[in-house]
């Protein structure tokens, strides 16, 4: 297969290897990209996967890689956001006419949705969680105890009663049809309230140490912590239970989702066919050409040889459930999704309810102007981003959503 990247190379960087054929790349996120490409710790090259934009504090689809230290904005504040999705036995024709009440059982099944804590309870939150939740929480609880003793603040979270709740923005639930009309779950959501504390109060202590050990950065907000410094073990163990609380966090609510199915479908059915749970924004220590390096995924998937993964596209357009290729100069990784041509901000103002109406023709789903800024239009052609990494991952499944659940 002939390679799909191209290369540039930053002043006083490393090489960036860009899986952008036929995909547009802003400006701010090549100088983003850049930026990283200059620090000190970055490893060999920095790999920018299709659906690259501009992100807060590093580039939103990259895959950075770093010798004995870690970016704690790099990684971000959502962290472990990533999918699941799960193959059933039901065909579409098994699924009712109307597709409303489907989604009005969802939506009661799973908390979603978030507003500023000023206004009161959060919408998004369990009032009371119930056996699941707190059967999940019971893996977890010791260790996040031992965290809040190193850093209490974390304890003034919305972290139990986070854990199997989606969250707002981009997050999302699904009911899809596969190619051949098979009924697939899928949905998209992280480590919640929780996992945006401890990302928030590391990108903080980073900077601060920044101040002192790292007075050249070309980017405050890629501060990081090397092996050794005082609160690097406390970050690889912060978000580490993060990651685990966000894998955690999916499984729950699919849980849920399928209880919810199960009561609004009158046919039985059987689930998990065919299983993906994938982180996209995380970081872990794997090897890469001979080095233990720690590797850093923006907005990207591991796709290791044989690894399955899922690149959704947005609401309206096609999702993929694919194979890794592994292809060792993108560190084994692919897109997470297809990415933002413009921001939250613009869309609103540039397109209606109007459009939003008609872009999302045959989904069951929210068609109101608070929903606008997630529409089609927004992100890039998920067909060309997927053109433009053939040699990361193969097509198994085509998935196209019917219902669409939004945060």
């Amino acid at each position: 297969m002939e390679r799909k990247y191209e290369v540039t190379q930053p002043a006083g960087g490393v090489p960036i290897k860009m899986w952008t054929r036929g995909v547009p790349v802003e400006d701010e996120a090549m100088q983003q990209l850049a930026n990283a490409a200059r620090l000190p710790v970055v490893f060999r090259h920095i790999a920018a996967m299709p659906d690259v934009h501009l992100g807060i504090g590093a580039t939103v689809g990259s895959v950075i890689p770093t010798l004995k230290a870690i970016i704690p904005a790099a990684v971000g504040v959502d962290i472990g956001c990533g999918m699941i999705a799960c193959k059933t036995t039901l065909h579409a024709n098994d699924l009712p006419g109307n597709l409303a009440p489907l989604r009005s059982a969802i939506e009661r099944a799973v908390p979603h949705g978030g507003g500023p804590r000023s206004r009161g309870r959060d919408p998004g939150a369990w009032d009371e969680p119930p056996d699941r939740v707190d059967q999940a929480w019971g893996g977890l609880a010791q260790e996040f105890e031992a965290l809040c003793e190193l850093h209490p603040r974390l304890r003034q979270t919305n972290n139990r009663k986070h854990l199997g709740t989606l969250g707002s923005g981009n997050h999302f639930i699904e009911v899809c049809l596969d190619e051949e009309g098979f009924v697939w779950f899928m949905l998209h959501s992280g480590s919640r309230g929780v996992g945006n504390a401890i990302g928030t109060h590391f990108i903080a202590l980073a900077k601060k140490d920044a101040e002192q050990h790292q007075r050249n950065l070309p980017d405050r907000d890629l501060a990081y912590f090397e092996e050794g410094a005082r609160y690097f073990g406390d970050y690889v163990r912060a978000v580490g239970w993060a990651q685990r609380f966000a894998a955690r966090n999916r499984e729950v609510m699919m849980a849920n989702l399928i209880a919810a199915v199960r009561k609004a479908v009158r046919k039985p059915f059987d689930t998990h066919v065919e299983a993906v749970n994938c982180h996209h924004n995380y970081v872990q220590q794997e090897r890469h050409f001979g080095e233990d390096v720690f590797v850093t995924r923006k907005g990207a998937v591991s796709a290791r040889r044989g690894e399955m993964g899922i690149i959704p596209g947005s609401m309206g357009a096609r999702s993929y459930i694919v194979r890794g290729l592994g292809n060792p100069e993108s560190f084994d990784s692919c897109s997470h999704g297809a990415g933002r041509v413009m921001s939250r901000t613009q869309a609103k103002k540039r397109f209606t309810v109007a459009d939003q109406v008609r872009a999302t023709a045959g989904v069951e789903c929210r068609k109101d102007a608070a929903v606008i800024d997630e529409i089609p239009m927004a992100y890039k052609d998920i067909d060309a981003v997927m053109r433009a990494q053939a040699d990361l991952v193969e097509v198994v499944h085509t998935l196209k959503q019917v219902v669409c659940v939004k945060g």
